[in-house]
């Protein structure tokens, strides 16, 4: 469990703080609406209505107490960016920010942000690459030039197994899990031959994943 700092009540905020919810974490938000706060009571454990960039407000908050604080003030970037550089200065120990724009990037990262997110353009990107092959079936971006794809196999490998088709050493590729109607498999013989219509969890190299799984991103 992690003592959690919202500040903003917008859409992303309320998903974020909904999920942090379900995972038991104690939320406290931060709103200078009313009626935004009122909406995400029943996902919080305690909210202030006040201005974020106030630092005699803020300093009453005790910022360096929570795990973390997240800043999404998606309307007002200069808000968001002095209650980004306020609260590094009263002692947050780890700022998550959200941008609209990748210009917005580099100024909270200067102010204080030690993560910067971008949840439309994160979104659109998911959904660009989950549809741009009809094989996929999920995609999980990896730091680097690496990716996670849940992916129907190519045809070449049916009534193969790995170890038939040496999957690690020539192909560069790791398959995680065999996914089956019940969910993940992460245990699997690697002689069992693969079915048609067979879907696994793989991770490789974005060059290597194009070449060897046919994938269009």
């Amino acid at each position: 469990m992690k003592n959690i700092l919202v500040v903003g009540a917008g859409r992303f905020a309320t998903h974020l703080m909904k999920k942090f919810h379900d995972l038991g974490d104690e939320i406290l938000v931060i709103d200078i609406s009313e009626e935004r706060i009122k909406k995400v009571l029943p996902y919080v454990t305690s909210s202030l209505i006040g201005d974020s960039t106030d630092r005699d407000f803020m300093e009453n908050v005790g910022v360096n107490n929570f795990d973390l604080c997240v800043v999404s003030i998606g309307d007002d970037f200069q808000s968001s960016l002095e209650t980004t550089d306020l609260l590094k200065e009263l002692g947050a120990k780890y700022v998550i920010a959200r941008a609209s724009r990748d210009v917005h990037e580099k100024f909270l990262l200067n102010n204080g942000a030690d993560k910067v997110v971008y949840p439309e353009k994160n979104m659109a990107e998911w959904t660009a690459i989950r549809h741009s092959s009809s094989n996929i079936h999920d995609y999980i971006p990896v730091p680097g030039d690496y990716s996670i794809f849940e992916v129907e196999i190519p045809k070449s490998w049916v009534g193969k197994s790995i170890i038939d088709l040496n999957i690690r050493k020539d192909m560069h590729l790791n398959i995680l899990a065999l996914v089956n109607n019940d969910g993940l498999s992460m245990e699997y013989d690697p002689n069992d031959k693969f079915k048609e219509g067979q879907c696994v969890l793989v991770l490789g190299a974005d060059k290597d994943l194009q070449k060897y799984l046919g994938l269009n991103y």
